[in-house]
This record gives C-alpha cells, sequence and structure tokens, in this order.
C-alpha cells in the first residue's frame, strides 16, 4: 500500500496513512511536507513453521512499514498506540537539527506514549540514506524480541556516481528471536538470554523470500542490523562494494565478499549480476543458520537469476509462488510515500 490510503483507525490493516501533502515531490531536489498517521499493534507473528512470536508490531506487521523519503523533507508522523504497554519511536540516524525532543527517547526527549495515547513527531528528514526506526522504551525487549522496527530510507538530493547506476534495490533486516519469550509480552530481553531463531525481514529460511535479479542488474543491498546479535552475512558467487556505512557513502567503496553487521548498524552494498546461477546469501555464524536445534534454516537466502530456471526437484523453491514485495523492491521503485505488506502482516491479538 503507498500513502494514498486511508483506512479506519483500527482497520484491516491496522495502519492509517494520512498523506494530506502540502506539495508532492517528485525530484529529490525539492522538500515536500509529509503526513503520516500509524498505529502500534498487539499482533502475533510467525517467524517459520509453527514458531509465532507476539509482537507490538508497527501497522500489525513486522517489520514496519517502508518510510522512503526525499533529503529535506518535512515529516510530520502521528502514531497510535493501541498496544497494553507503552511506547515510543526513535528515528535512528536523523540529526534532529533543532527538533531534539522529536528523538523519541522516553523521560528524555518526550513521554512515552501510554497505551490509547498518540504523539506526533514532525522532524526534517537528514541526512539521507539507509535509516531505520524502532521503539527505544525496554529496547531491549520491544526491538530484540517484539520486533519493533522498520526501514527508513532518504533519497539524497546529490545521488553518488555509485549509486546512480543501480537498477535494483534490497531491504534486508537481520534479526534474532529468542523463543524462551515468544508469547511472555513484558519480559525478555535479559542478560543470558539464548536466541534460537534468526530472520531476514522477519521469516526464517526457508520462509524468507529470493532475492530475484538478471544479468546485468546493478543491485544495491540496504542492510540493517535490527537484532541483539552481530551478523557475517556472505553472498557466494560474487564479490561486492561496500559502498555506504551507517547512510553515508565511503570515499572509497571496499570489496568483499562478507560484511559483517552489528546492533543498529547499515551496510549498503553494491554488487553486479555478472555470475547467473542459484546463489547461497546466509550468516557465516553458523549458529545462525538454524530453527532452533534444526540446520539449515535462519538468516538464509538465495539470489536467484532470472535467466536460471528453479524447477530442479530437490529445490526446495521449485514452486515457490512469490511473496510480493519482500525486500520492499517494488515500493522503493514508485518514490516517496510509506508502504505497508501484507505479507509481513500477523495475527491481531486482541
Amino acid at each position: 500500500m503507498s500513502s494514498n490510503v486511508l483506512p479506519a483507525r483500527r482497520g484491516v490493516l491496522g495502519l492509517a496513512l494520512l498523506t494530506a501533502l502540502t506539495l508532492i515531490a517528485t525530484h529529490p531536489a525539492f522538500a515536500a511536507k509529509r503526513v503520516f498517521e500509524m498505529n502500534i499493534e498487539d499482533t502475533k507473528i510467525t517467524l517459520v513453521e509453527r514458531q509465532q512470536f507476539h509482537t507490538f508490531a508497527f501497522a500489525g506487521q513486522v517489520p514496519g512499514p517502508l518510510f522512503y523519503v526525499d533529503e529535506g523533507d518535512e515529516l510530520e508522523v502521528t502514531v497510535n498506540n493501541l498496544t497494553a504497554l507503552p511506547h515510543t519511536i526513535h528515528w535512528h540516524g536523523m540529526f534532529q537539527r533543532g527538533t531534539w525532543k522529536m528523538d523519541g527517547v522516553p523521560d528524555v526527549t518526550q513521554k512515552a506514549i501510554e497505551p490509547g495515547d498518540s504523539f506526533t513527531y514532525k522532524f526534517t528528514a537528514e541526512p539521507s540514506g539507509t535509516f531505520w526506526y524502532h521503539c527505544h522504551v525496554n529496547v531491549n525487549e520491544h526491538v530484540a524480541m517484539r520486533g519493533m522496527y522498520g526501514p527508513f530510507i532518504v533519497r539524497p538530493k546529490k545521488p553518488t556516481a555509485i549509486e546512480k547506476k543501480v537498477t535494483k534495490e534490497f531491504v534486508l533486516m537481520l534479526s534474532d528471536w529468542a523463543s524462551k519469550w515468544a508469547d511472555k509480552p513484558g519480559f525478555g530481553g535479559v542478560p543470558g538470554d539464548v536466541f534460537d531463531y534468526f530472520t531476514l525481514n522477519g521469516r526464517a529460511y526457508p520462509e524468507s523470500e529470493p532475492i530475484r535479479i538478471q544479468k546485468g542488474d546493478v543491485v544495491r543491498l540496504r542492510l540493517i542490523g535490527a537484532g541483539e546479535l552481530t551478523h557475517a552475512l556472505h553472498i557466494h558467487g560474487h564479490s561486492f562494494q561496500i559502498a555506504f556505512k551507517d547512510g553515508f557513502p565511503l570515499p572509497s567503496p571496499i570489496w568483499a565478499d562478507t560484511i559483517v553487521v552489528g546492533p543498529g548498524e547499515r551496510y549498503d552494498l553494491i554488487l553486479t549480476a555478472d555470475n547467473p546461477g542459484r546463489w547461497m546469501v546466509h550468516d557465516h555464524v553458523d549458529s545462525h543458520t538454524m530453527n532452533g536445534d534444526r540446520p539449515m534454516g535462519g538468516m538464509m537466502t538465495v539470489i536467484e537469476y532470472t535467466e536460471i530456471k528453479s524447477d530442479d526437484a530437490w529445490y526446495p523453491w521449485n514452486k515457490r509462488v512469490p511473496q510480493p514485495d519482500f525486500y520492499y523492491q517494488d515500493a522503493i521503485s514508485k518514490g516517496p510515500g510509506i508502504y505497508t505488506n501484507e505479507t509481513f502482516r500477523g495475527q491481531a491479538v486482541q
């Protein structure tokens, strides 16, 4: 869903997107005022198979909706707390120049949003780059255990030469879960927790989604460390350029085939699609490629070239029906707005 729809406050999607834009920008050189509204809901999601988690989900989904705006845009985001616990939103990486009270830290910049209450964040989108938003109340539980995170991308006024070449973009949010606390909201995120499920965009392999590209694509992978642990993502069959760190362009991109992503970090990788095949993408911390005590799961996916058939009988995804916009690749191509995704939506918990 893009930013021109306004469902009911507790509607089927659980997301109100109020876009009374005073100026709609069609080019990143021009700023716009963008007005949105978003709910926080008690929601049960499925990581893989039967492993469910009680989450405090933005718009009832994990990860939350993609915010995609232009550098310099004036944002106004009203957040309605429909859960039984207090929350805030921290816009991770935003400078908040002159708007420090919008930084979303309870008892430092604001009073937390109590159950049934609302709060409106007003700030300018700067700097540009790959960012994210997350709750800052009991971060140890609400983010690491309850899925309170989403991608926040600010398109630059002056893109770098390397990003001008990009033809496809994918957002990957890396996270980890301790099943001990799956059905115990208000608890967890304590020293000694054992993380036993690991996800890309809230799903563990084989219920994650292939990254589908074709020969000649210049691919941008926006990696966001949204969990508690550090991950070492390795891509088979290719090298890539580490071109951005925490939203900022590196003066000399680094060639690599493995990238270590810590909590809160963002890296933008630029990969040239020049080797058709099916290629594994996985966390090289081997224990992170398990679902509970079972191997061949967790933080894994596959790069699929469209030139290669995926009909081998032994290939787990040989008859897979694509999950729409799993990496927000289609949403990004539409330009600025806020985008939900039914694939990520869980079941409402009353």
